[in-house]
């Protein structure tokens, strides 16, 4: 018996639990490349502030 053809494999909740991984792993690449981007841009150019008399 090999390990691809262990019960485990033929069970719906493997595949749930290894999808949810691969969906949270994607995620997290996505959040970190978005976070890099944003800390990496040029700060926005600073305006006076207006003056309340």
């Amino acid at each position: 018996m090999s390990l691809l053809d262990a019960p485990i494999w033929h069970d719906p909740g493997t595949w749930i639990v290894l999808g949810v991984s691969l969906l949270s792993l994607v995620v997290a690449l996505v959040m970190y490349q978005v976070i890099r981007r944003v800390l990496r841009a040029p700060p926005p150019p600073e305006t006076p502030a207006p003056k309340n008399d």
